[in-house]
């Protein structure tokens, strides 16, 4: 009867766990080797002039993680795989450039040095070679000559003789007493100090001949170059200057970077001189901000005139960026940002006049974002950009002349890239249409609104046309399959050719589950998704684990390989020991249009983490997992939601990993947080309710603190602090692991491993 029920046992286990029978026991050392083990992502694709070749970066699994990643060529028909040798990969076509208006040669940077690519030949050339930096060249309308800036000014370069002339005298510092004659008013009475200087000129001869003798100089050089310098103020730069088609104005943003703000330090312990050192870091929210100015500049007199931005007599506070010119140069057009980050006006400019004019406003009572909401391109006498106007990302059209907008896409879905054809007849978008958990690739005709779907195997596609624009390179993956390189004809539904295979043959020979999609029941009656990972032995009262995506906006229920690849690999181990595991798209998170974008203004803790409750809620009612064997674990916003669940529903979780949280929200970064929370100084509840460290006491359960210690993201105090806390609580049942050499996103495997050993030790001893 024994050697009965032994057998039963034994024959049970071989029927229930064929993948741990028939292949390898996977290792939290195994999968934490990262890409060296699961492959690096191929990157910048790019055609040759003849669309015959298609450059990109990549490397071999055996590469070491620190090398850079190495150019490769293939032929289009997916022959001659080589890797490019330094020398060779220099004068290969640019990874980015900015193209003349027949998109036959394009301009890049390399090392602040003017470089030019020639697509008719597939050569390139040397334009600079100063100890300056050259930087945002343009082609001038006819490709004859280019622009560029040098400290502060706009210099033109000849493309036929290689003549070079300054357009601007934008200088720092301040002028001297022989540039500029100090001008007085009459009215006045002589200060000591004039009164003196007046008396001297008066009574000896030698000093009135000298002045005079200078004042003809300065005429002289009046005269001869009538333009005027100008002298930035304190802190500022100019940047983005643009030259008008007729050579009369430039356009330019002043940049004044903040006076009084202060820059957090972090140690960094492990140094080659064995002495700390300190790494610059960043500001805080609600720190001093920095400020822009748009100006005209006159390129004759150097008059330099402010753009009146016509938004009324009392207006918001705003930001200017993504100054862009038509390919002619005959037109601008610009975006302003509310400071409150409520408010986006796309803007018209008249150079000659230094006035502008609204195009369009956007108003979003929480903050305005989602995909290509700062796009904004020319197509011939219309301008294009996107809008969340209607709830989801979508592309208008619109005249630069003034009028109503045209949408060109509309639906509960998402525009997520969108480039111009060569003609500038129809637009290459891409969009979650027809599915929020794939992204596909399309052709749009903007005269008629007609869109050709043209990739069609699940997952994700990022597309690079052939320059003929009858091939496609594509990065594809699958939810079970990296990033590759695939070539095909660009016709819907054409089979694609894969060209690299970047995995390890070990990665590629085991089979890797799929999880399944679910859409979980919230109590608002919304349906949250989430990727679902049953374990291989499925057992009634199980333990279960919640992964918490970071980043916040960022979308990881998907059909396409995952961003998080290691903790995806990691999750097989935990289904292979009795674990189910989920993870959601939870309030906030990406792909999902503007409401679930929105959904945690004012409290990041409360929506977000009331759908990780629902969802633990769910996996005891629906999956028939123990509700006291529940753990949760994320990095940075998966750590502060991890934090927060523990805090603030001690009952719901029975351990969980925070791993480098933000603790306290007031301590984070300006441009992400006062999106979400206002500025602390002005909106102190918000900062309250949402910041984990306020709410340490309610933690019961178990709790890993993992921090990288030269973390410039989430610095490592926030962690320190938390700890204090926790100490000053009497809290007990918590550890911090702490990681020397690690910044936010961890690189070394030996720490990768280290930290995944300890949540895996972290749920063995509490969940089960």
């Amino acid at each position: 009867m024994q050697i009965r029920n032994l057998v039963a046992i034994s024959l049970i286990c071989v029927l229930s766990l064929p993948s741990q029978t028939q292949q390898s026991k996977l290792t939290i050392e195994t999968i934490m080797q990262g890409p060296r083990y699961s492959g690096y992502t191929p990157s910048n694709l790019r055609w040759s002039g003849d669309s015959q070749k298609l450059y990109f970066n990549w490397k071999r699994h055996t590469d070491p993680i620190a090398a850079p990643m190495d150019t490769y060529v293939v032929n289009r028909d997916g022959s001659n795989l080589v890797k490019l040798t330094d020398t060779e990969a220099r004068l290969a076509p640019p990874e980015n450039c900015t193209y003349d208006e027949a998109r036959n040669k394009c301009l890049y940077t390399i090392s602040g040095d003017l470089w030019l690519y020639d697509f008719t030949t597939d050569k390139t050339k040397r334009l600079t070679a100063t100890s300056d930096i050259e930087s945002q060249p343009r082609f001038l309308p006819g490709a004859k000559e280019i622009a560029y800036q040098r400290a502060n000014n706009l210099f033109i370069h000849s493309l036929t003789d290689g003549a070079i002339e300054q357009l601007t005298d934008i200088r720092t510092g301040k002028p001297s007493p022989d540039e500029e004659e100090p001008k007085r008013d009459p009215k006045k009475e002589l200060t000591a100090q004039e009164f003196l200087k007046q008396e001297e000129k008066d009574l000896l001869a030698i000093v009135k001949q000298r002045k005079e003798l200078k004042d003809e100089a300065r005429a002289r050089r009046l005269r001869e170059n009538p333009r005027k310098p100008y002298y930035l103020p304190a802190r500022n730069i100019a940047s983005s200057l643009r030259l008008t088609a007729d050579k009369a104005h430039i356009i330019a943003i002043l940049n004044e970077q903040p006076e009084g703000a202060k820059t957090a330090i972090v140690p960094n312990y492990i140094t080659e001189s064995a002495y700390t050192e300190d790494l610059p870091a960043r500001t805080k929210v609600g720190d001093t901000q920095g400020k822009s100015r748009l100006v005209v500049i006159d390129v004759k007199t150097g008059e330099v005139k402010p753009v009146d931005l016509a938004l009324g007599e009392k207006p918001k506070s705003t930001r200017i960026f993504n100054l862009v010119q038509s390919e002619d140069a005959t037109k601008a057009v610009f975006m302003l940002r509310s400071d409150d980050n409520k408010d986006l006006w796309r803007m018209a400019l008249d150079p000659a006049t230094a006035k502008a004019r609204i195009l369009t406003h956007d108003h979003d009572d929480a903050w305005i974002g989602g995909p290509g909401i700062f796009r904004i391109g020319f197509l011939g006498n219309l301008v294009f950009y996107q809008s969340e106007v209607t709830g989801f990302s979508h592309l208008y059209l619109q005249p630069f002349a003034g009028g109503d907008p045209k949408p060109l896409t509309s639906g509960n879905y998402e525009v997520t890239n969108v480039e111009q054809s060569k003609d500038k007849l129809l637009f290459y978008i891409t969009t979650s249409e027809g599915s929020p958990y794939e992204r596909h690739f399309y052709s749009l005709d903007p005269s008629n609104g007609v869109r050709t779907k043209i990739t069609t195997a699940p997952g994700e596609h990022n597309v690079v046309l052939s320059r003929d624009e009858n091939w496609i390179a594509d990065i594809y993956s699958f939810t079970t399959k990296p990033d590759e390189v695939y070539i095909g004809e660009k016709k819907s539904g054409a089979k694609l050719q894969q060209i690299t295979t970047s995995p390890s043959p070990e990665f590629l020979a085991r089979k890797w589950t799929e999880p399944t999609i679910v859409e979980i029941p919230a109590r608002d009656g919304k349906k949250i998704p989430g990727h679902l990972i049953k374990p291989a032995v499925s057992k009634k009262g199980g333990p279960a684990v919640i992964f918490v995506h970071g980043a916040g906006y960022l979308q990881n229920v998907h059909r396409w390989w995952s961003n998080y690849f290691r903790e995806y690999m990691f999750h097989h181990i935990l289904s292979a020991a009795g674990y189910t595991v989920l993870d959601i798209d939870y309030r906030a998170s990406s792909g999902y249009g503007r409401d679930w974008r929105t959904g945690i203004y004012r409290f990041m803790g409360g929506k977000d983490l009331e759908d990780h409750l629902d969802a633990a809620k769910w996996l005891a009612t629906a999956q028939g997992v123990n509700p006291k064997k529940i753990g949760i674990y994320g990095g940075s916003y998966g750590g502060f939601i991890t934090l927060m669940a523990l805090f603030t529903s001690p009952d719901t979780f029975a351990a969980g990993a925070a791993l480098r949280p933000v603790t306290d929200w007031a301590h984070y970064n300006h441009q992400y947080t006062s999106n979400i929370l206002n500025e602390p100084q002005k909106d102190a509840e918000a900062y309250r309710k949402s910041s984990p460290i306020y709410h340490a006491r309610g933690l019961k359960s178990a709790l890993l603190i993992a921090h990288g210690m030269v973390d410039v993201n989430v610095h490592y105090q926030d962690s320190v602090r938390l700890t204090q806390r926790l100490i000053e609580l009497g809290k007990e049942n918590w550890e911090l692991a702490s990681y020397p050499v690690e910044d936010h996103g961890f690189v070394e495997p030996t720490s990768w491993t280290d930290e995944y050993r300890r949540i895996l030790k972290l749920f063995e001893k509490n969940l089960k």
